[in-house]
């Protein structure tokens, strides 16, 4: 790749899950170090993540990031200083409801743990195993409602099934991309076990160029992504430079200009050091 692209980074967003936080659910110091280092040098470091805002929040501290953090998938952008909501796109009511009839055909409905987002409250029928694991990882607490039907009319920001098996998520989306265009509902996974339904402009590629284009008045070129899901694919490609992690699937690591060593090797410190501070 063209090592003079990096000269003009400006921005660096950086996803949580699998890219800054591994198994710890914490970020390193040699990852903190160099995220300082970059700040230190004028580059500012933004968030971008499936997770809840409250979720990501802490993460977002951590880093010292001064800008608006892009949480559900960039279906929801908030500014932690000023706590207001610059961009905020739910999934509709009718889309809300033909998932939640999807979910809950017969064979599908023991299989899937089904979580709706609504006000960056998680809302469930029930908490099952998954439920209070991903609760666990969050550091959230879950509502239990029983039915979610009633609660479509307040439009999710998102929408997530949980499954142990990763055949049964693969099929799932598989199924639902030939059912919706990306014009109805953006349809990804964060990990093997997690479908994910937003908005279908609520994608972390937008998010970036919205945060980049119109927050900051900056253009792609400007823009260093690091990630390591299909989640990230939108702003592997929208960055001028994309990185995907040692971790990533192979389809996001064809995706990226550089591949960094795994979460668990401090990836992030690794590229960053290769591109922003050497």
């Amino acid at each position: 790749m063209d090592f003079s692209a990096t000269s003009n980074i400006q921005l660096l967003v950086l996803d949580v899950d699998g890219t800054i936080a591994g198994k710890s659910n914490t970020i390193s110091a040699k990852v903190k170090q160099a995220i300082f280092a970059v700040q230190a040098r004028g580059i500012q470091v933004a968030i971008a993540t499936g997770r809840m805002y409250r979720s990501a929040l802490r993460f977002h501290q951590e880093i010292r990031s001064n800008l608006p953090l892009i949480a559900y998938q960039g279906a929801w952008i908030q500014d932690p200083v000023t706590q207001k909501i610059l961009s905020h796109l739910p999934v509709s009511e009718h889309a809300a409801l033909k998932l939640l009839d999807y979910f809950e055909q017969p064979e599908l409905r023991q299989l899937l743990s089904v979580h709706f987002y609504i006000d960056d409250q998680l809302y469930v029928r029930e908490i099952t195993e998954e439920t209070a694991l991903y609760a666990q990882r969050s550091g959230i607490n879950p509502i239990p409602v029983g039915d979610l039907r009633p609660f479509c009319h307040r439009k999710p920001t998102k929408i997530l099934a949980l499954c142990d098996d990763k055949s049964v998520i693969e099929q799932l989306l598989g199924n639902l991309r030939r059912q919706y265009t990306p014009a109805e509902l953006y349809l990804t996974t964060s990990v093997a076990t997690f479908f994910e339904a937003t908005h279908p402009l609520a994608n972390k590629g937008l998010g970036v160029r919205y945060l980049a284009e119109e927050v900051l008045g900056l253009q792609s070129a400007n823009v260093m992504t690091v990630g390591d899901n299909f989640n990230d694919a939108e702003m592997l490609q929208y960055a001028s430079i994309g990185i995907a992690m040692g971790n990533a699937p192979e389809g996001v690591q064809r995706l990226a200009q550089w591949v960094a060593p795994d979460v668990e090797e401090d990836g992030v410190a690794v590229a960053i050091e290769k591109f922003l501070l050497s």
